[in-house]
């Protein structure tokens, strides 16, 4: 078999669906739904509606959330019939990899690693701070070695409370998928119950004169805004990683994908409206925004249930990524790309077990002792790679005779949507800066180096007769 055959190699989707019989499908549409809020839900919905309306949008940023969904919609609405057409582990990788064939599976994959792992990393180190600041109004404070990442100039050798974080985050998903989903739903309960109560005091104080100007930055400062915002919702592909652990996926699925964008739509719009109606989008060029609202309406003490939200966002989104990093490494493993071995599941709680470690390790490691301030633009560059993939492999799924989703769900207005949603995903990704992407070029060839060193050697496909 030649290089070419081999790479461009697709696995039917009977052979994906039999490697993942030891998965047991236990997630219902709540937990689906749960599992998307989380993710997408995280610090930023109590950051990013100020200091984007501060900077770029004004009170129009209740507009940029509008059009940023229509947009983060063409992509979840592909997701969601990718996910019901194909019900396995993996998510875009997978996907890839039946449609477009191994290497271009693999390229996705490993964006995706990048986009997951990098992403605990950071909020892991956010969560961190945010404890200790939360702490230190009781009076506790953490020894200052081991309250950062390492900096020996700075005094700080290792955060341990982002390693832990992560470890005991580890400890419950090895355990049982369903107890850590039940976690998951307190969590974001919580979260949801914090954001509902901010939006009911706080618009008693809308004052509707701060929304005048409404577009201070004119037509243009809504979609600037939008493609800032849009970053808000990424964390909603890792819904497509638990395909292979979902009962009744060609319905659950997009169910689970499309109501998790238009929940969050509405909360991300609802804070929008009252923190830019409490005080003038000026003022909120802030490191906190929604603090210092509850600061000028005299709501200091919501300041502490703010910071509780902030947290249980913030820990809520670290289950979801390590979960669906963890799958993402598991269905890698499982296709022989990286060693098998990841991708064997515990027979007691029915997870990949080695696959959790090794996300952990890698996780624990980078949150707890990398400085990933530079490293985080990264993350969209990953996702968008995927969800370009996506938007334009509709087409092909359509055609395939051998995959079967009549019954499922199917993107509307076929394939004139499809191409807007790839269209408007390369748009974005030509706003990154070209430094984020010549760090994710480099990533891209050491993930070339082990496919072509490692992975096509051991590939299941290639080596199936």
């Amino acid at each position: 078999m030649s290089l070419l055959s081999k790479v461009n190699r697709k696995t039917s989707l009977s052979k994906f669906i039999d490697r993942d019989e030891n998965l047991k499908r236990t997630i219902d549409t709540k937990d689906l739904i749960m599992m998307g809020i989380g993710a997408v839900i995280g610090t930023g919905i109590f950051i990013l509606p100020g200091t984007v309306a501060a900077t770029t949008a004004g009170p129009g940023i209740i507009l940029s959330f509008v059009l940023a969904t229509i947009v983060c919609s063409l992509c979840a609405m592909c997701y969601a019939e990718f996910s019901s057409a194909l019900p396995i582990a993996g998510s875009a990788y997978s996907f890839g990899n039946v449609i477009f064939g191994e290497l271009t599976g693999w390229v996705i994959g490993w964006g995706l690693i990048l986009e997951y792992m990098l992403s605990v990393a950071t909020v892991s180190s956010g969560w961190s701070a945010y404890l200790q600041s939360f702490l230190r109004s009781f009076g506790i404070v953490i020894p200052k070695a081991i309250s950062a990442n390492y900096n020996p100039s700075k005094g700080t050798y290792v955060d341990i409370i982002a390693i832990l974080i992560v470890v005991f985050i580890s400890w419950i998903l090895t355990n049982n998928v369903k107890s850590s989903t039940k976690l998951n739903d307190i969590m974001v309960l919580v979260k949801i119950a914090i954001i509902i109560i901010f939006v009911v005091a706080g618009i008693f104080f809308v004052k509707p004169g701060n929304w005048n100007p409404f577009l201070p930055f004119g037509v243009h400062g809504i979609f600037k805004g939008a493609s800032l915002v849009f970053f808000a919702y990424l964390g909603f592909d890792v819904i497509a990683s638990s395909a292979g652990e979902v009962k009744k996926p060609e319905r659950t699925m997009p169910i689970g994908i499309i109501g998790t964008l238009l929940i969050c739509t509405v909360l991300y719009i609802l804070v929008s409206i009252v923190l830019t109606g409490i005080v003038p989008y000026t003022a909120l060029n802030v490191s906190d925004p929604v603090t210092y609202a509850l600061q000028v309406i005299h709501l200091d003490k919501l300041s502490v249930l703010i910071s509780l939200g902030a947290l249980a966002g913030m820990f809520t989104m670290m289950i979801n990524m390590i979960y669906s990093s963890s799958r993402l490494i598991y269905s890698i493993g499982r296709d022989g790309l990286l060693p098998q071995k990841l991708s064997k599941i515990n027979k007691k709680n029915n997870v990949p077990k080695r696959s959790i470690i090794f996300v952990t390790i890698i996780i624990a490691f980078m949150g707890g002792l990398v400085s990933l301030d530079k490293l985080a633009s990264l993350v969209n560059i990953g996702t968008l790679i995927a969800f370009t993939f996506m938007s334009i492999g509709i087409i092909p799924l359509r055609k395939r005779k051998d995959i079967n989703n009549s019954n499922g769900f199917k993107v509307p207005f076929y394939p004139i949507l499809p191409i807007i949603s790839a269209l408007a995903c390369i748009y974005l990704l030509t706003q990154l800066s070209l430094e984020t992407w010549l760090t994710a070029i480099v990533w891209f060839i050491i993930g070339l180096v082990i496919y072509f060193g490692y992975g096509i050697k051991h590939s299941r496909t290639n080596n199936e007769k």
